[in-house]
């Protein structure tokens, strides 16, 4: 029958078996248990013990009360961004604000609850409250206690086991000196000490009994402190909402404060808007004063003038013609100002190229002039669409030549329009003082008593009219100062918190993924410097060599496992091994088979001493050759004498029949090393041993070789010329890695041939031996539960030492 080569199986390149990790890992779970309950108990202290703190947030509204024609007229801002807010978030944290707000609230004392668990502070719910005369030296940054006796005594001590308190004692013993702690005091009269002067009300009579910690802040140290503590920022982009929030300890008392800052800053928008209303009527107020002495003052003049000249009623004669007048110089001041425009439109038109954004409408300046406003107002809109093209497009574009076809027309309309009315305008101005010099001549014609008292009547309607303009401008601005209300407003107040830290929910997240990751670390770390052989898996990837099989652990004191416990777990996993064996070089009549390993110890004789011993109990005949003689102990595993053996065959003091021994299990004979020679390995290269393996080809069916390490030794590899089958042995937990770099480089290399390994002394993590590896060729896998339902239908084992608890424990992180 053909040879099976089984490396051609292993080479092949295999998936990353992922099943195989978790299942390795997870057999360490009570530590990840241990880790995670560790975390999860310092997440828990960490918040029980930790002062939590909320954010409280309320919000604002930014208005501007410029009237529509403002905006429309300011073309500066037709373009521009929303209402710039710096301003605005800069005095919500000036300290004139927080100071404002810190007026309206009871912030200069704060209360803490008696308790050894972690910092409570009490806003309302303290029973007492402590008005503080701030005019006099205090007690500021020092924790002190109150113990409310009844509902009309209390007393004051400092507080105990505060380490600040006793540094601060140390390092300025005056301040010790205080002479209020331990007196008894009632509550609502004035505590008066060296450095204290304040008074306490009991608000909550049914905490007698109770202590209460206070400490005193300075209103100026409340100031610097709170001003930096909001954070201003729009809601959102483009928008005027103003967001105001702070961090606080007390949920009541960060909304108290944030609501106290918004309803300070109404007040001082409304402040401000008043403050033009009241120098307005200040001004007026001044002027009036000096108008109505004037006034006075020429009123009796008047009433002298017409007492010593004897006039009665000078306006009945005369009195068109003064009317006249005035009304003539009314009209040629309004003429003079319409001119002014048009003129100041004529020389800005022959200025301005092409640019007329800043062009002033008529009716601005009180020109009722519908055909020159419809004018200005398409030049400014056609200048403005210029602009905004321009700023895309450059000036040849089509649209572009369109609009300075359009502007260039209505320019010219409008420079035709202004030339008309300036020259109608200076006619209307002609014809008005042609009028005025008739009536002047007219006035000369009085007498010289009435031309002196028309002097002075004209005086005195001046000053009257500038009087009651006076009274009406006093009495507008006293309506609009009480009228006046803030442009701004609240949106919403601040009333609940979100709690920030400590985040509860992420912390206990954070509590279980580290306290899994961690041992998993470790775990990583640990396997991946761990230089020994830990698992089949593991071996594979490493050896190059096909594995034949799987040997588990045992704990018997025996090596003669399937001779004496042929029931046995381990016993069956040589059961296996031999039909591998039986398998492999089918077609030779005696197999020759050669056990070694890298070192000593990995359990080449208790393999080699099962193996031959699975092949008696088959009815092979079975010879057992001990080829280490440098450390020979097959003889006392078998129990047989070691004085003659191979060593002596090989000098010649023996014959075949002297150095094949019988054993006491049938079918089982044994060749022992012998007596340790000086020169093993000349000795192992004589024609004899050749001989001796004919001899025992003819008389046995299965031969099996006890070598010793092939990598410390070189006898191993002379024998190899022998063997049929070679085994090479690898064990759990003991072989190193770089131990199998010499087989893997022999192999490479073509050097040695039918080599297989066997994996012994294999433990299994909890309840289960996993014998996986005895590949056939085709990779087949055998798991044999130990406390399978099923148990003695397939096989015994023999009764087991119970182990303690904590052995049993840590098995289960075996690997």
């Amino acid at each position: 029958m053909e040879n099976l080569d089984l490396s051609k199986f292993d080479e092949q390149e295999k998936p990353i078996d992922i099943k195989y990790y978790i299942i390795k890992y997870s057999r360490y779970w009570p530590l990840y248990v241990l880790f995670v309950s560790v975390g999860l108990v310092c997440v828990f202290l960490f918040h029980r013990y930790t002062v939590e703190r909320f954010e409280v947030k309320g919000s604002v509204m930014i208005k501007r009360n410029a009237s529509p024609e403002v905006r429309v007229l300011d073309r500066s801002n037709i373009f521009s961004a929303p209402d710039n807010l710096t301003n605005d978030i800069l005095l919500f944290a000036s300290k004139n604000l927080a100071e404002e707000a810190l007026k309206k609230v009871h912030f200069d004392v704060s209360y803490y609850a008696a308790t050894n668990i972690k910092e409570i502070e009490m806003y309302r719910q303290s029973p007492i409250r402590i008005d503080v005369d701030w005019e006099y030296p205090q007690l500021e940054g020092r924790r002190m206690v109150i113990k409310i006796l009844s509902a009309e005594e209390f007393t004051i001590d400092r507080e105990e086991n505060q380490f600040l308190e006793w540094w601060n004692i140390r390092r300025s013993p005056e301040r010790s000196d205080v002479d209020i702690y331990g007196k008894i005091f009632r509550f609502g009269e004035e505590i008066t000490g060296s450095k204290a002067k304040f008074r306490v009300t009991l608000l909550n009579a049914s905490r007698i009994g109770e202590e209460v910690g206070f400490q005193m802040h300075h209103p100026n140290s409340l100031v610097d402190r709170y001003a930096g503590s909001v954070q201003v920022r729009p809601l959102i982009n483009y928008g005027s909402v103003l967001e105001v929030s702070m961090v606080t300890k007390v949920v009541e008392k960060g909304s108290d404060y944030v609501n106290a800052l918004m309803d300070a800053f109404l007040e001082y928008d409304l402040k401000e808007k008043n403050l033009i209303s009241e120098n307005a009527l200040r001004f007026i107020e001044e002027q009036l004063f000096i108008v109505e002495d004037s006034l006075n003052s020429v009123e009796r003049r008047m009433q002298q003038f017409k007492v010593t000249n004897k006039l009665l009623d000078v306006n009945a004669e005369f009195g068109g013609v003064l009317n006249n007048i005035r009304s003539l110089e009314e009209n040629i001041q309004t003429i003079d100002f319409e001119l002014s425009y048009y003129k100041t439109l004529r020389d800005y038109l022959l200025r301005k190229g092409e640019n007329y954004e800043e062009v002033v409408a008529p009716s601005v300046v009180g020109i009722a002039d519908a055909l020159l406003n419809e004018l200005i107002s398409q030049l400014v809109d056609y200048s403005l669409q210029r602009r905004k093209l321009i700023s895309i497009v450059n000036t040849n574009h089509p649209d572009v030549i369109v609009l300075d076809q359009q502007i260039q027309r209505v320019r010219d309309n409008v420079f035709e329009n202004i030339q008309n009315l300036i020259e109608n305008t200076e006619a209307k101005k002609s014809e008005n003082f042609e009028k005025l010099r008739s009536f002047d001549q007219q006035f000369s014609t009085l007498p010289m008593a009435e031309s002196n008292y028309t002097n002075i009547f004209r005086e005195y309607k001046l000053r009257e009219n500038l009087y009651t303009y006076l009274l009406e401008k006093r009495a507008e601005a006293g309506i609009a100062r009480a009228s006046n209300v803030s442009d701004n407003s609240i949106v919403d107040y601040a009333k609940k918190g979100s709690l920030i830290y400590p985040k509860k929910m992420q912390n206990y997240s954070y509590a279980v993924g580290i306290g899994f990751f961690i041992p998993l670390a470790f775990l990583l770390l640990y396997h991946y410097l761990n230089n020994r052989i830990m698992d089949q898996i593991q071996l594979k990837s490493i050896l190059k060599i096909p594995l034949l099989g799987t040997v588990g652990y045992s704990d018997k004191e025996t090596n003669l496992l399937v001779a004496e416990y042929p029931r046995a777990l381990a016993s069956e996993s040589f059961r296996s091994l031999r039909s591998a064996l039986f398998y492999i070089r089918s077609e030779k009549k005696c197999k020759k088979v050669l056990v070694t390993s890298s070192i000593s110890g990995e359990g080449k004789t208790f393999i080699s001493i099962n193996i031959a011993s699975a092949m008696a109990l088959s009815g092979k005949k079975t010879c057992l050759m001990g080829m280490d003689l440098r450390k020979p102990k097959l003889a006392a595993n078998m129990g047989v004498s070691n004085k003659k053996g191979l060593s002596t065959f090989l000098v010649g003091k023996h014959g075949y029949e002297e150095t094949i021994l019988e054993t006491n299990y049938e079918n089982l004979y044994v060749v022992p090393s012998g007596p340790v020679p000086p020169n093993p390995s000349e000795l192992l290269l004589k024609n004899q041993l050749t001989d001796f393996f004919d001899y025992l080809e003819q008389a046995f069916d299965v031969i099996i070789m006890d070598c010793p390490p092939v990598g410390l030794v070189s006898e191993t590899m002379d024998l190899l010329r022998f063997s049929d089958i070679n085994l090479y042995i690898v064990r759990y937990d003991y072989t190193h890695k770089n131990h199998l770099l010499m087989i893997n480089d022999l192999y490479g290399s073509d050097q040695v041939r039918d080599f297989y390994a066997i994996f012994n002394g294999l433990k299994s993590g909890g309840d289960t031996y996993d014998f996986g590896g005895y590949n056939y060729g085709y990779g087949y896998n055998y798991s044999y539960l130990r406390k399978n339902k099923y148990s003695g239908n397939y096989y015994e084992d023999e009764p087991r030492v119970q182990k303690r608890w904590l052995a049993k424990w840590l098995s289960r992180f075996r690997t």
